[in-house]
């Protein structure tokens, strides 16, 4: 199959096209506008295959969406593209209705044009599978059930509003106008090429760097975490058997508190670097900072994930303890990558510089 991930230089968007390279014989076309958080370095291992191709476009550029549908059409699109860090919705958030909900009105009028050309086999095939959060079920009280695929939408923040608004266009071309979507609402996802201003990233540098670990409030909200390689076969499950028009959930069954990861995180620098924390400092624990908690901030997120694993027979593999260790490995191993986010090297290279 031609595979299109919109989004395909970010954090998941990069581990999906490694694998989709990697393990299969799709051929997949990347369309990213390389903001901030983009990072062509997290698929350099896989860039090289004739099997890849780059597209530098906006997805709210729709002559040039129109353009790349016409030249590879594929057979999937796969919307991983979005604004999605909370903190930087609360201070700025016209990035997020521009991208999460323009952006998306976009794609689906290109697909929907797109599609309605196909002859019937190739459209009969045709999927637009729309990448989401738990976030836009707004939060959970500490006893109350995990959120379900019927859960109400009551979003908080407004990255979590401006996501729920594009998986109600989705829906709508859908019943209005036929098109074949998709959609999944993933938890919390972790592991390897994350964005340093992420919860897990953001203290794994901050610890070894000797700063200190902010946590908001008193670092009780919980979260379900999911790795990001279990995420990615997910969405392959969701592409290859998920039903047209329906909703998959997709949780790690990892329900942590903000606390516990960051005291899991310095336990397991303890291990592997002990000797990298800063004079006067006797355990990575101590740099633990309680600071002022954020505006809105959401209690507890959980994924029930009954359906996705009765439907198309998945469920995540990775537990919360091996999967941070492994991540928590591949930050120390891989200075360079994070080291040239942080000098800002992987985006000036992007303009001769």
């Amino acid at each position: 199959m031609v595979i299109i991930i919109t989004g395909g230089a970010g954090f998941i968007g990069s581990a999906m096209i490694r694998f989709l390279i990697a393990n299969t014989n799709h051929q997949v076309v990347n369309i990213d506008s390389l903001n901030y958080a983009a990072n062509l370095d997290s698929i350099s291992e896989v860039s090289s295959s004739p099997r890849y191709v780059f597209e530098n476009v906006d997805i709210q550029n729709r002559e040039s969406i129109d353009d790349i549908l016409a030249t590879y059409t594929p057979d999937v699109l796969m919307h991983l593209a979005a604004e999605s860090h909370v903190d930087r919705s609360l201070s700025g958030p016209e990035a997020f209705i521009q991208t999460n909900i323009v952006g998306t009105y976009t794609l689906l009028e290109s697909a929907l044009a797109y599609w309605r050309s196909l002859n019937n086999d190739k459209k009969s095939i045709f999927r637009f599978q729309h990448i989401s959060t738990d976030e836009v079920y707004g939060d959970l009280q500490l006893d109350a059930p995990a959120f379900t695929e019927q859960t109400p939408y009551s979003p908080s923040s407004p990255y979590s509003a401006s996501k729920a608004a594009s998986d109600h266009l989705v829906r709508a071309w859908y019943r209005s106008y036929g098109l074949p979507v998709v959609v999944t609402n993933c938890s919390n996802n972790y592991g390897p090429y994350q964005f340093p201003e992420k919860l897990i990233p953001h203290m794994v540098l901050n610890a070894i760097h000797g700063r200190q670990l902010p946590i908001y409030g008193d670092g009780q909200q919980i979260r379900d975490w999911l790795y990001v390689e279990d995420h990615v076969e997910a969405l392959i499950a969701v592409m290859q058997y998920g039903s047209i028009g329906e909703t998959y959930n997709i949780g790690g069954n990892n329900e942590v508190s903000n606390l516990k990861v960051v005291e899991t995180i310095c336990g397991y620098l303890e291990e592997l670097v002990p000797d990298r924390k800063p004079d006067g400092v006797e355990y990575y624990r101590d740099l633990i900072n309680f600071v002022e908690d954020r505006p809105g901030h959401d209690v507890r997120y959980a994924i029930n994930t009954e359906k996705i694993k009765h439907e198309l027979g998945w469920e995540p593999i990775t537990t919360f303890e091996a999967g941070l260790h492994k991540t928590v490995k591949w930050y120390l191993d891989n200075q360079e990558w994070w080291r040239r986010v942080l000098s800002g090297a992987y985006k000036l290279e992007r303009i001769g510089l």
